[in-house]
């Protein structure tokens, strides 16, 4: 095909050079061509060229080189580019008849069929631009209409063509024409590479870029949660251009290609095959494609042959309107959504310019005969008709002339979708009004060297050009205008395709897309009017939409509470959700990284949002508190009981034998140890955690410090009677007493130290347990506390060891045995207490620690002054001085 176009490109040149250098050799102008018929024209004084693609789908064939192949056959005929063609000439004859616009000009036109083929369209422009006449008749051209003189050529000359409809034509047409600065207006094609006036600077066009229409589909997308889009297209600069733009511009969004396909133009069952494999092993819901509707049609009878179901498509605007592929197709393109060039609300004038065509005025032109044929499959004798029928065209009944187009629906009448037709029309009246000011320019104020103006009866397209792209006006309405690329502003419609009760068509406009607003309300969308292809199958303007759009994901969205984690080597869209780790939430779907939530806040358990963390402390509202304060003022009360009991029979042998003053100040120390747990409950802060570590060490060091003096006393006394021995003056009440404070003070000191260097203090512990915070007393100096712990367990040892010396002396006397147990009981507490306490955080730490305080009390309330107020209570006859001096 490339290589055909380039051959025919060369030829036109070649043509164009012998024209040029010929003319002033010869006296005449000689038209060498063959006479074209077959298409549209009137005469003027600036004859406007037309490229339509009025039939598509060439029949393929091998040519055999041995002679001159025949004109292309065709296998569809398109009544809607007859419209396009109509609605020019429409345009044409409405503007000669105006006063205000080109009073001084006549405009002709010259209006030829492209066939969507590069080839066959650069002959056509060629023949446009090198002026061929066409024939009085416009039939078959006599013999009187060849070599017509340079006059009559000159006349016929367009200096500017509005075409083609296909982009990848319009490239191959400006690659040809831009040379010779010919200007080139389409009214379809949309490829946004044709903006580049580097490379085609002759171009305008009244169609908007894609790259608008790309954005627009974009967010088209992205609207509806279509994150897994399969992208195809046909094999053409178009779709080239606008699928590259398309991915590019949905990255923004988090829309990814479940595939991109290219088919040929001409579709094989291989292609058909190849590509149908390619949809059913997607998982992709959502087809976008970008092509005419002669490809889309060899697609979908594909589709439907191997009955796959539940496809939503997208179509570029090449195709958004196309109503011919309802009729075959209509089961499989319910529901289609679409971007369509903004519609016309009407014409005046053209709908009966349309629908006047009789049977006669086919005789006039082989375009209109054809399309009177295929309109209603009969068949004229003079029709040269150029369909591919096989042998059903001879079949035909002859046409009878009363057929009305009245009677059928055909796309060539329909005037409710003027939207292709609208651009047409404001083509028209682009070249008209650059023409109009370059008409009424003023000699010395030209856009020219030295001021001068261009004329337009001398031809020149690049003085028109040049014109046009200067050129705003007003139609039906609307402000047109162009930018530096010769673009318009960019607007659609966003078109559904719905059927409705009686089975037809309905192309409901359910949104649309304005380039001129800002990003965020360029797009506005009525969901309500939308009909998906799975759902109501009637359209009911009365009811809400009762059926979902389609799901098409790679990956379903990941909730909030987790985050996205990317497949390796897959697409973005491709993805696994991983829950947000310990401490960490996110709060939006599809989140890409999890938060850490402040220090005084935890997850909740849907990780999607921060609460407040617990606090926890050994409080005096709960029950273990409770129960563990209880305990505590019941052992201060019993101490403060026997004290009480010991005060009251203090003068009894059983109080005095046992060190009074000492048992006093140990009862009193005990009732401190109980009460010294009660520091332990409650919110710790900073003083608090100050008291209670000292005052636990300290009074603990007081009463073990009593314990061992009254033993050592207890021993001493015994050791002194033995002859000889003065050792009780060195154990008197003073040097009791002393070795009381002398004990309790290097404990003291050991506190004070702790207290200036590292004191304890409240801190919040968010380590340990996860959803709470602990508020605890740190040690400040772990050392420091093993120390004051050290120094009550070497007491503890020293008072254990004079105990054990002392078993052997006369019970009555002796309290050594419970000493001892006491001590057994004391060292069992804390050594117990030791592990627990370090396997243990929080509440449970403090409770450990006022155990153990408690059960060491306890156990040297009991061991020691339970038995002497047994005594005292309940055998009173054993609490007197013979008792007690009996061995």
């Amino acid at each position: 095909m490339a290589f055909v176009a380039k051959q025919i490109r060369l030829i036109g040149i070649l043509l164009l050079w012998v024209q040029i250098t010929s003319a002033g050799a010869q006296e005449s102008c000689t038209f060498l061509g063959e006479v074209e018929t077959g298409s549209f024209y009137e005469d003027g004084d600036v004859v406007i060229g037309g490229l339509f693609p009025l039939h598509y789908s060439p029949v393929a064939f091998s040519p055999s080189y041995n002679s001159k192949p025949q004109p292309k056959l065709y296998k569809f005929f398109s009544s809607r580019a007859l419209r396009w063609m109509q609605t020019m000439a429409f345009a044409v004859r409405e503007i000669n008849r105006r006063s205000d616009l080109l009073p001084q000009l006549k405009l002709g036109y010259h209006i030829r069929d492209s066939g969507d083929d590069v080839p066959v369209s650069l002959k056509g422009s060629l023949l446009l631009v090198n002026g061929q006449p066409e024939s009085s008749s416009g039939g078959k051209a006599p013999e009187r209409d060849r070599g017509l003189g340079c006059e009559a050529v000159r006349r016929a000359v367009s200096p500017v063509i509005i075409g083609d409809a296909a982009s990848g034509v319009s490239m191959s047409l400006l690659r040809t024409l831009g040379s010779f600065q010919i200007p080139l207006v389409s009214y379809f094609a949309s490829c946004s590479c044709l903006s580049n006036q580097r490379e085609f600077p002759t171009f305008m066009r009244t169609m908007p870029s894609d790259a608008f229409q790309i954005r627009a589909l974009a967010r088209l997308v992205h609207y509806f949660g279509w994150t897994w889009v399969g992208v195809i297209g046909v094999e053409s600069d178009y779709a080239r251009f606008a699928i590259q733009l398309f991915i590019q511009e949905s990255v923004l969004y988090g829309v990814c290609p479940a595939y991109v396909h290219f088919y040929p133009v001409v579709l094989s069952q291989q292609a058909l095959a190849g590509l149908l494999d390619i949809i059913q092993g997607s998982s992709s819901k959502v087809i976008l494609n970008f092509s005419g509707e002669s490809e889309l049609q060899s697609i979908l009878r594909e589709v439907r042959r191997r009955n796959v179901t539940g496809l939503q498509w997208l179509a570029s605007e090449a195709w958004a309107t196309a109503k011919s592929l309802w009729g075959e197709f209509g089961d499989l393109l319910n529901g289609t959504l679409g971007f369509a060039i903004r519609r016309a609300e009407g014409i005046p004038g053209l709908k009966d310019f349309l629908t006047t065509l009789t049977l006669q005025d086919t005789q006039d032109s082989a375009f209109l005969a054809e399309f009177w044929e295929e309109t209603f499959d009969c068949r004229l004798n003079f029709s040269l008709n150029p369909h591919s029928h096989g042998g059903d065209y001879l079949d035909r009944k002859l046409c009878s002339g009363t057929e009305n187009l009245q009677d059928i629906y055909s796309p060539y009448s329909d005037v409710t979708q003027l939207r292709v037709s609208y651009n047409v029309y404001k083509a028209v009246h682009l070249v008209a009004n650059a023409l109009h000011n370059m008409t009424y320019c003023e000699a010395g104020k030209g856009p020219f060297v030295n001021g001068t103006c261009g004329k337009p009866l001398d031809g020149k397209g690049w003085q028109l050009l040049h014109y046009m792209k200067q050129t705003h006006f007003s139609i039906l309405g609307d402000e047109v205008s162009f930018d530096q690329n010769g673009d318009p502003i960019a607007s659609y419609d966003l078109m559904n395709w719905q059927r409705g009760k009686d089975g037809s068509l309905q192309l409901v406009e359910v949104g649309f897309y304005d380039a001129s607003l800002t990003a965020g309300h360029n797009l506005i969308i009525n969901d309500l009017l939308i009909q998906w292809p799975v759902g109501r199958q009637y359209l009911a303007e009365w009811l809400p939409s009762g059926s979902q759009a389609a799901r098409s994901v790679c990956s379903e969205s990941c909730p909030p509470g987790s985050r996205v984690a990317q497949r390796k080597g897959e697409p973005v869209c491709c993805f696994d959700c991983i829950s947000c780790a310990e401490g960490q939430i996110s709060n939006e779907t599809d989140s890409l990284d999890c938060v850490r939530c402040p220090d005084h806040m935890w997850p909740n358990s849907a990780r999607d949002r921060c609460t407040l963390r617990a606090i926890q402390f050994l409080s005096y509202s709960e029950p273990m508190g409770i129960i563990l304060c209880a305990v505590s003022v019941l052992g201060a009360c019993i101490s403060l009981s026997v004290l009480a009991v010991f005060y009251t029979y203090k003068e009894t042998p059983i109080v005095r034998a046992n060190n009074m003053e000492l048992s006093f100040l140990l009862l009193l120390f005990l009732c401190i140890c109980f009460l010294i747990g009660l520091l332990f409950i409650g919110e710790p802060s900073d003083w608090l955690c100050r008291i209670r570590y000292p005052a636990f060490g300290v009074s603990f060091a007081l009463c073990i410090s009593c314990l061992m003096a009254k033993t050592g006393v207890v021993l001493m006394a015994f050791r002194a009677t033995l002859p000889g021995s003065d050792v009780m003056k060195w154990f008197g009440p003073a040097q009791q007493r002393g070795s009381v404070l002398l004990c309790t003070a290097i404990q003291g000191v050991i506190c004070t130290i702790w207290l200036i260097l590292n004191p304890p203090h409240a801190q919040h512990n968010i380590t340990h347990l996860s959803a709470t915070i602990i508020i605890e007393c740190a040690m400040g100096s772990d050392v420091s506390f093993w120390c004051v712990l050290g120094y009550i367990g070497f007491l503890a040892c020293i008072c254990f060891l004079m105990a054990f010396l002392a078993r052997k002396l006369p019970d009555n006397f002796n309290e050594a045995k419970f000493v001892t147990f006491s001590m057994l009981i004391f060292f069992a507490v804390w050594i117990t207490f030791i592990p627990v306490y370090v396997s243990t955080a929080g509440k449970y730490t403090v409770a450990v620690h006022i155990f153990a305080i408690l059960a060491s009390s306890f156990g040297l309330l009991i061991c020691i002054f339970v038995p002497k107020c047994y005594i005292i209570i309940l055998k009173p006859e054993k609490n007197c001085k013979i008792f007690m001096m009996r061995k």
